[in-house]
């Protein structure tokens, strides 16, 4: 799963204690480990590789260029959502035909700076958006390549309502019912070109049958197409996929690849004559960094509230907002339990007890401000630290600057060396651009 483990009564990123990291580089602080950030990857291309597919991996889970950079270097593309993404997978040296550029609403400089970057594809997710990227195209006397997300209008069965996309009324993508007779308008485009479908039904998803349901109404429009002259050649069958929070709720890159590799493979190796092979592109993000790093936090004080018992720490909702967001379980335990403890077992951490039961709250003034509720940990003291696990995806990505509070140091481990790949920011950076 990770490899931030407990040895000798402390934890450990591979090789390093990270209280080592702690009195070098302070708290709060995100630690990344390379060798899990690798690992995922590698195992989702082993799991899809019958597929041969792109694999982009989505920025906007966490954007840290060493992270977009160590990506980049082991060949994954990059999924984008805005300009600034856009220039971040640029800056972290990912081949441009590579870079996959989703989203809503994105504005006419954004599309004019991914034409000028010459990116592989626009995911467009509107009718309007479509004609508007052929406008700007022509301005420019180039051709854009284009998908449609298409919204395959699936029940929520398996995430929270916030992150999952793929219902007839969300605002993301085309009702698959729409999507054939705007493919046959969008043929008469002059400077863009409409040749894949795009899917993406949400985050995290931790069942497969959602994503046979969603490829299968896929493929049957691709057939609708087909038999109308309309070839498609690439099918982006998005991420999502499921990572370990609470214990073992995420299927193994395996298990989604057994739902999804079947229904494609004859359609990429083996298509029918006069058939357009697929391409397949993947977008795996929260699977692959969520693990891969933890968030690093330091007690400030403890204190009783009536029958309320309060662990007050160095980190916050600003630093990590999932918990107030989406009501998200984080595995949280202390950095030096000592050698006497019993090792936290994370595979069963919602049925696990400690001495006391606590919520871990952060200094902002909110009420919403908390890392974890009703959690029994050991009896906790000023100076302590605890670590925030599964906290890669969409921690340092959503962190803001609320309550004037400087965002957090990032740290990326490789095996016994640290590095920091993001300094903390100082009270100066707090005011840098204001007038």
């Amino acid at each position: 799963m990770d490899d931030f483990l407990y040895r000798e009564g402390q934890l450990f990123a591979e090789q390093v204690p990270v209280a080592r990291i702690a009195a070098d580089v302070g708290t709060p602080v995100y630690i990344y480990s390379k060798a899990t950030l690798l690992g995922h990857y590698r195992r989702i291309a082993q799991a899809f590789s019958t597929l041969s597919p792109t694999i982009c991996y989505s920025l906007k889970s966490c954007g840290n260029l060493a992270i977009c950079r160590t990506l980049v270097q082991e060949g994954s593309g990059l999924d984008v959502t805005s300009g600034g993404e856009l220039f971040r997978a640029l800056k972290a040296g990912c081949d441009p035909k590579k870079i996959f550029f989703a989203g809503v609403g994105k504005t006419d400089r954004e599309i004019a700076e991914a034409l000028d970057a010459r990116i592989g594809t626009f995911n467009v997710e509107s009718e309007e958006e479509f004609w508007n990227l052929d406008r700007i195209a022509g301005q420019k006397g180039v051709t854009a390549a284009a998908a449609l997300r298409v919204n395959p209008d699936l029940q929520n069965r398996s995430t929270h309502n916030k992150t999952f996309t793929s219902r007839k009324e969300d605002k993301f993508g085309i009702n698959i019912d729409r999507a054939a007779d705007f493919y046959r308008q969008a043929s008469k485009a002059k400077h863009a070109r409409l040749h894949g479908l795009h899917l993406h039904i949400g985050s995290p998803i931790k069942f497969t049958e959602p994503y046979a349901e969603a490829v299968t109404k896929a493929l049957a429009l691709i057939d609708d197409l087909a038999a109308s002259g309309i070839p498609i050649e690439t099918l982006d069958i998005g991420g999502g996929f499921a990572a370990f929070y609470e214990g073992n709720e995420a299927p193994p890159f395996s298990a989604y690849a057994e739902a999804i590799v079947p229904l494609l493979r004859d359609r990429v190796n083996n298509p029918a004559p006069g058939r357009t092979p697929l391409k397949i592109i993947l977008e795996p993000g929260r699977s692959i960094i969520a693990n891969a790093a933890i968030l690093l936090a330091q007690v400030q004080y403890t204190k009783q509230a009536g029958t309320k018992s309060y662990v007050i720490v160095d980190a916050a909702m600003n630093d990590l907002i999932r918990p107030t967001l989406y009501e998200s379980y984080h595995f949280i335990w202390p950095a030096q339990p000592g050698s006497n403890a019993i090792p936290p077992d994370r595979q069963n951490s919602v049925r696990m007890i400690g001495d006391q039961k606590v919520d871990v709250v952060g200094p902002i003034c909110e009420s919403g401000d908390y890392l974890a509720k009703d959690r029994f940990l050991p009896p906790m003291k000023r100076g302590d630290l605890l670590a925030i696990f599964s906290a890669g995806a969409y921690g340092m990505a959503m962190s803001s600057n609320y309550n004037a509070r400087p965002r957090a140091a990032e740290v990326l481990v490789d095996g016994n060396q640290f590095s920091t790949i993001r300094r903390r920011e100082t009270y100066e950076d707090l005011i840098r651009g204001e007038v």
